[in-house]
C-alpha cells in the first residue's frame, strides 16, 4: 500500500514509465498530458528534473557537471 507522501509527490499530468530500449537497457520516460490545467507547471518539472539528471551523468563521466570545459 502506498503512503500518501509517495503519492502526493507526483505533480499534475506528469507520469513516468520505465521501459526497455534497442540494447535492452532499461530507461525512465516522462510523459504529460498538453490538455492539463497545470501543463506549464507539470512541463517545468520535466525540463528540471531532465536537467538534474544530465548534470548527475555529466559529474560522473567528466568530473563536472557543466560538461567539457570551452576550448579558448
Amino acid at each position: 500500500m502506498r503512503s500518501k507522501a509517495r503519492s502526493s509527490k507526483k505533480t499534475g499530468s506528469v507520469r513516468e514509465k520505465r521501459m526497455r530500449n534497442s540494447q535492452g537497457e532499461l530507461v525512465r520516460v516522462l510523459s504529460l498530458d498538453a490538455n492539463s490545467t497545470t501543463f506549464i507547471d507539470d512541463l517545468t518539472t520535466v525540463f528540471q528534473r531532465n536537467v538534474a539528471r544530465a548534470r548527475r551523468e555529466n559529474l560522473r563521466l567528466l568530473g563536472s557537471a557543466d560538461g567539457l570545459p570551452a576550448k579558448k
